[in-house]
């Protein structure tokens, strides 16, 4: 005789734990389980495969017009403008307190600008909160990765995606079949992202047992869970050994060329910046200071002038 089944309560009070708790998570980390966006692609959604040019199309994919943010007496911002063309690898560097991370912030919804507009492809998203800026293709990580250290490094990526079924307490009583097909499409997607990402070894490893620098990709994979447009990456390279620095970097390349991803990405290396990036832009105290090829951005005297202050003048003589 075959194995006796799963009684059909305990396979609805399985999937009702499984979803409801990471309900539950979603709930503490301030993300609604209910917004409006886009539908689960499936695991064989593609982009399209295209050769990128570097520096992008004519059209900006994202537009920064006058950003300025204060705290207190100290202005974080100064009208700040720039623009990321579609299908572009673009760096933003510059010293220290230059106001790089606040822009992010201001960008991905985090905070809120005391001056100045964002356009997404043409939409205004100045004013919308980080999920709905999110649902509309926007993705970013952090300096200091936030994983959700008591799920496993699987549980973080089928997180991601909103409204599932599963989330809503009748559906796994009244529809427990659909609640299980979308499971294993999301399981399934999660898998083919943490393969793509050499992470699929790691797949039942509780997130915060993960290094520096597997956390930094448990970052990326979990944007790419959301099929991003732009991914906006906060030195990505920050406590992460070379080698596998050298991965992030071919994955970065690889989804930008394949999959049409577009980047921009804070960066203190920047030897890793002036060979991946085109092209760079240059913070310093709150505003753009310089925008170009790398090889211009390199030999801009104003921009060695921000990073080595006074040193500059004295090597020029």
């Amino acid at each position: 005789m075959g194995a006796a089944r799963e009684p059909q309560a305990n396979r609805r009070a399985s999937i009702t734990d499984d979803a409801g708790r990471r309900a539950r998570v979603r709930t503490q980390f301030g993300v609604s389980t209910y917004e409006e966006v886009r539908p689960l692609a499936s695991t064989a959604s593609r982009r399209p495969q295209e050769q990128v040019v570097r520096g992008g199309s004519e059209t900006p994919l994202l537009s920064v017009q006058g950003l300025s943010k204060d705290f207190g007496g100290l202005r974080a911002v100064n009208a700040c403008s720039f623009s990321v063309s579609a299908g572009s690898i673009t760096g933003l560097i510059g010293p220290n307190g230059a106001g790089k991370s606040t822009l992010f912030g201001l960008v991905s919804g985090f905070l809120v600008p005391d001056e100045g507009r964002v356009f997404l492809d043409g939409d205004d998203i100045t004013a919308l909160p980080p999920h709905q800026v999110f649902g509309r293709g926007l993705c970013r990580t952090f300096q200091i990765p936030r994983e959700h250290g008591s799920l496993t490094v699987l549980e973080n990526l089928m997180l991601v995606p909103p409204n599932q079924l599963g989330e809503r307490f009748w559906n796994p009583v009244l529809r427990p079949g659909a609640v299980r097909r979308q499971e294993r499409e999301i399981r399934a997607k999660a898998m083919d992202v943490l393969e793509f990402l050499t992470l699929d070894h790691l797949r039942d490893e509780y997130a915060g047992t993960l290094s520096g620098g597997q956390k930094k990709l448990l970052e990326l994979a979990r944007t790419l869970m959301a099929d991003p447009r732009i991914v906006l990456l906060d030195e990505p390279a920050a406590g992460v050994n070379p080698s596998l620095m050298a991965r992030i970097r071919e994955n970065i390349v690889q989804l930008n060329r394949e999959r049409g991803i577009t980047f921009l990405l804070i960066e203190h290396d920047i030897p890793l910046v002036m060979g991946l990036c085109d092209p760079v832009i240059v913070m310093n105290q709150g505003t753009k200071l310089a925008e170009g090829p790398p090889a211009s951005v390199r030999s801009d005297p104003r921009v060695l002038e921000a990073y080595l202050g006074g040193q500059h003048g004295v090597a020029e003589r």
